[in-house]
């Protein structure tokens, strides 16, 4: 979701926790012995936290093993990490994301021997958060990102003697999607809408968009040409591009680009929620605040991220597995392996399985998560969509710290509202960059693994 993807460009706050003990919530858990271990789950997302609450009664029950779960508040996530692994009875299952993987990578067990990690299916193990050789992550949580359009609006527009394709099928590439976009704009009045695309506010709200979505695009092929995971120094080959799908967006929304910081992410949805737009720029998790308004659910899909990258048409919408169960490897064995038996009941069972897909609504890499146990979400299932077509999914690779975010998002308000040229935009992302990699390694002892891509 999106807080999930943004979580790493946000402050920090006071740490706050929802903590529920579930011993005495029933059944077995009093029963709990020892010698099986128990499980101590560090959960960062709130919103699921009543459903893993009811997974580890049922657990408990089924198994005699104690689940207590604390669930850490909204952007608080590194510091009740930090906190909690300070404890005498630290957790033993941790959430991890690309950002704090890093930071805690030396509490993390390695678990690419564990049958829990057989268990991953082929992205899951992919995306799994490596050293060298070993992988310390199960991704739980799979999610997309591209290009979100209404086919009714682009579908009646195809009925216009302007029209440049007939539907939205015929958009194949970002050279007809840009010709689109821009008759769109141009014959907005006739079609009754505001603008082709939502508008790009740069606001704090909306920013993530811009710098967490967005940004890697241009990433994701700089590494392919380069075959590598990860590079601490840029070139920045692709920022045109970024750049001439920034432009288009802001020459077609419905605000003036000066005052377009004046809106903020819920102005935007609601414009394409609205019926206003034909295109919002966004993820699957956008689909919560769009549905059960103008836009009825199949009219809703995804086209990729496209920007006029050679080669990109070849490819699907973006995918990003932050969302990460980890074993604390200072933990007693008992309790590591008491913790792997809980992971694997919740990805085999059939009560862990409708739980995480329908009830949590995740789209989880496990190979027992068939078409069956997929969310009710029709952009995850159009962006699914892409792979099942042969087009694999652009990779989602890390970010530096919170500050290149808030430059990068600075830069592109200044850019927008003509204070400052696109010289500036590229200076932050590429300089910035390198800046912030440096820190991140001077603060946390390491960077990212980088290995082949292909």
């Amino acid at each position: 979701m999106r807080s999930g993807i943004v979580k790493s460009m946000t402050v920090m706050t006071t740490v706050a926790m929802l903590a529920v003990g579930l011993a005495g919530c029933g059944g077995g858990s009093s029963a709990s012995s020892s010698d099986k271990g128990r499980v101590y789950f560090l959960n960062h997302k709130s919103e699921v936290a009543d459903q893993y609450h009811q997974l580890a009664k049922d657990f408990t029950k089924k198994t005699g093993i104690k689940v207590d779960i604390v669930t850490a508040a909204t952007n608080t996530l590194d510091q009740t990490t930090q906190s909690e692994l300070a404890k005498k009875d630290a957790p033993t299952i941790l959430s991890i994301g690309m950002d704090n993987f890093p930071k805690f990578k030396k509490y993390l067990l390695p678990i690419q021997d564990t049958d829990v990690y057989k268990l991953l299916d082929k992205n899951g193990k992919e995306y799994s958060m490596k050293d060298g050789n070993d992988s310390f992550t199960f991704p739980f949580a799979a999610e997309y990102y591209g290009i979100i359009y209404n086919k009714k609006i682009i579908n009646e527009y195809g009925t216009k003697p302007y029209a440049v394709v007939k539907s939205v099928d015929d958009i194949k590439d970002y050279s007809t999607l840009k010709k689109v976009i821009t008759s769109i704009q141009e014959h907005k009045d006739d079609l009754g809408l505001q603008g082709a695309v939502t508008t790009p506010s740069v606001d704090a709200s909306d920013e993530h968009r811009f710098v967490s979505h967005m940004s890697r695009i241009p990433l994701y092929y700089e590494y392919q040409d380069s075959n590598t995971t990860f590079k601490p120094e840029l070139k920045g080959t692709y920022l045109k591009n970024y750049k001439d799908l920034f432009d288009l967006e802001v020459a077609s929304s419905p605000s003036n680009p000066k005052t377009a910081s004046n809106k903020t992410y819920d102005d935007c949805v609601a414009e394409f929620s609205q019926g206003q737009v034909a295109f919002f720029p966004e993820g699957v998790w956008a689909y919560p605040l769009i549905r059960n308004n103008k836009v009825a659910d199949e009219d809703m899909g995804m086209l990729p991220y496209w920007m006029g990258i050679p080669g990109e048409e070849k490819m699907g919408p973006a995918s990003v597995y932050d969302a990460s169960w980890a074993i604390n490897k200072k933990t007693s064995k008992a309790n590591q392996e008491a913790s792997l038996k809980f992971i694997k009941w919740m990805v085999t069972s059939e009560e862990g399985k409708e739980t995480l897909s329908h009830k949590m609504s995740f789209s989880v890499p496990f190979s027992a998560f068939s078409d069956k146990y997929q969310p009710n979400n029709v952009l995850t299932l159009s962006a699914r969509a892409y792979e099942k077509q042969g087009k694999p999914l652009v990779r989602s690779f890390n970010l530096p710290s919170t500050q290149w975010g808030d430059n990068l998002a600075n830069a592109l308000l200044e850019y927008t509202q003509g204070t400052k040229d696109w010289n500036n935009v590229e200076r932050s992302y590429i300089d910035g960059w390198q800046k912030d990699w440096k820190l991140v390694k001077q603060t946390t002892g390491a960077l990212p693994t980088a290995t082949k891509l292909h």
